[in-house]
């Protein structure tokens, strides 16, 4: 049985995508506009959200540091202000490979800011705009976009991993609280996605996917009410597995598979 509500309409449908510039977020944006949602692209780069505007008509941009509450605020208002908001997608991320022997503290501190504090700042920002509309009988979805490297602790992820098990330990805490008052609650944790953040690995990334690949298996997760939304499975089941391994056995087998 499905933990959300099925969505496979998107016909004028009100999304607002947080961190859709490039890689998942803009390819998530274009076949939602292909579906007919009214899409609300916002990212850093206006440049890259004036592109999209220009290449899909009636999409609408929205330059956003995520980092910044007040922005985040007054954004989000101004969106909210125009109608209610039936999706909502936390896509912005940060990713520098690291390891301990070279910790780097302010760009530890920048994948807090970005990828974990931004989610809360949008989220304070829409989550009682999103239980307006549930209560008068819309069925709004909140969906936050993580990764597998947030399932267990894994070489060169000393900055990224933290914070992506930090985002789905909180939706897992916002589908308990959200969805018995009627808003639905997703998280994604793609495996290796082809983006200008995956690019700086310098290993072998088994099972790549492009951004069109991970925003189409998205849309059918959501079509089927999933909460966790991850993929490609052929990758993901097996790391699945890992997860329940002791931690003799799984930090040995980490060592064995990567060498570090």
């Amino acid at each position: 049985m499905p933990l959300n509500p099925a969505i496979t309409d998107w016909r004028g449908k009100r999304v607002w995508l947080v961190g859709a510039s490039s890689g998942i977020g803009r390819a998530l944006a274009a076949q939602l506009h292909e579906r007919g949602a009214q899409v609300i692209v916002s990212a850093r780069q206006q440049a890259l959200l004036h592109d999209f505007v220009q290449a899909h008509p009636g999409s609408q941009a929205a330059a956003l540091d995520v980092t910044d509450a007040a922005a985040v605020q007054t954004t989000a208002r101004r969106l909210l202000a125009d109608g209610p908001l039936d999706l909502v997608c936390y896509c912005a991320g940060h990713y520098q490979p690291m390891r301990a022997d070279a910790l780097d503290l302010p760009e530890l501190l920048r994948h807090q800011q970005v990828n974990l504090t931004g989610a809360l700042l949008v989220l304070a920002a829409v989550v009682p705009g999103l239980l307006a509309s549930a209560r008068v009988g819309r069925a709004p979805h909140l969906s936050l976009v993580a990764s597998v490297a947030g399932w267990r602790g894994l070489p060169q992820s000393l900055a990224y991993g933290p914070t992506k098990a930090a985002l789905i330990n909180l939706a897992e805490t916002l589908f308990l609280d959200l969805r018995p008052q009627g808003v639905g609650v997703s998280v994604v944790n793609p495996g290796f996605v082809d983006t200008p953040l995956t690019r700086q690995n310098t290993f072998a990334m088994p099972a790549l996917l492009t951004p069109q690949q991970a925003a189409a298996a998205i849309l059918h997760g959501w079509a089927r009410g999933q909460f966790e939304l991850h993929f490609p499975r052929r990758f993901t089941l097996w790391l699945k597995l890992l997860r329940v391994l002791p931690y003799r056995w799984y930090f040995a087998l980490v060592h064995r598979m990567t060498g570090l």
